[in-house]
């Protein structure tokens, strides 16, 4: 009798074992998408958190102008950020998958200046569709912005393109680097999308005069850019995208970006918003009105069947199934 119970609890602490593990690990051994997504997140905003105070001490520091002083915030806060997004999706994908460094998408693999140009054509054509439409619908004017004088407009194209780029490169190595990357080795591709974008949208709905509208459509935007990533594999046909979007619709439209005046102070065009809200979004910018869900809608439409944007043989082997061999 004694040895029975012996057997049945041994049994009892297998199966128990066997349940716990298998939380933690997927039938390859590895540990789960879930795991590996929570690690990835605890590790970067320790570092990020850290590495932003150190940035803002020094910019602090630095005896500029108030908008200088804004520029320099954005700039050095999205490049500390970005490290440790980039560093730290390499080094998860490394012990938890043992990936190489191109795996994240970063590295300058072939295809990556087509992708990179592509990605700009098509977020500055899809920009302009929306701001289009509302002209169309007489929401929307433009006018040149004579006031502000050449010089100074080229100086701020050039001053908001490198904001707008650095900027861009966070938010896609963050939501289109290892958080989507990983559900999507693990056949979890559009729950990644769908978890990725609301996060994205959740992020931006603390911007000055954001609504239901504009969280909406920042949701789709990150659908957008998570079809835009899958299509190719690599994060420079997406930050392409999103440099593009936010450029043209700030120094070249002159309209808010996500709710933000001021990061451009002198735009190419001055935009003359006489409404109404629901349609061309007013104080958020465009990306508060329908015209711009219509837009997003469409253009993602148009990446997913465009044969031009593919990733080469490498990169897709790399994204979709992780090889236990691989190494670099």
């Amino acid at each position: 009798m004694r040895r029975f119970v012996s057997v049945r609890l041994i049994r009892y602490h297998r199966l128990r074992l066997q349940k716990s593990t298998s939380i933690l690990f997927d039938s390859t051994g590895r540990v789960r998408s879930g795991w590996r997504a929570a690690v990835f997140l605890f590790v970067f905003a320790l570092i990020s958190i850290g590495f932003n105070v150190v940035g803002q001490i020094a910019v602090t520091a630095v005896n500029v102008d108030a908008h200088s002083r804004t520029m320099l915030y954005l700039i050095v806060g999205s490049g500390l950020s970005l490290i440790p997004a980039i560093l730290i999706g390499w080094l998860c994908g490394k012990v938890f998958e043992n990936l190489p460094f191109r795996a994240i998408g970063a590295a300058f693999t072939s295809g990556w200046f087509k992708h990179l140009v592509l990605g700009g054509l098509i977020g500055s054509v899809t920009l302009s569709f929306a701001a289009l439409i509302a002209f169309a619908f007489g929401g929307l004017r433009f006018s040149y912005d004579e006031i502000a004088g050449t010089n100074a407009i080229i100086t701020s194209l050039g001053l908001s393109f490198v904001v707008f780029a650095v900027a861009a490169a966070f938010e896609e190595a963050l939501f289109r680097g290892y958080l989507l990357q990983t559900f999507s080795r693990s056949g979890l591709a559009w729950l990644a999308i769908l978890l990725t974008s609301v996060f994205f949208g959740a992020v931006h709905h603390g911007n000055p005069n954001a609504g239901f509208i504009s969280t909406l459509n920042t949701i789709l935007a990150g659908i957008w850019f998570s079809v835009a990533y899958l299509k190719t594999r690599d994060l420079w046909f997406v930050w392409g995208m999103h440099l593009m979007w936010n450029w043209m619709q700030g120094s070249f439209f002159g309209i808010e970006v996500s709710g933000l005046t001021d990061i451009t102070t002198a735009p190419l065009f001055r935009e003359i918003d006489t409404g109404p809200i629901w349609l061309t979004g007013q104080t958020y910018g465009i990306e508060g009105g329908i015209v711009c869900t219509i837009a997003l809608i469409v253009s993602t439409a148009v990446i997913y069947f465009l044969p031009l944007a593919k990733p080469d043989n490498e990169m897709k082997k790399l994204t979709t199934k992780p090889l236990p061999s691989a190494t670099g």
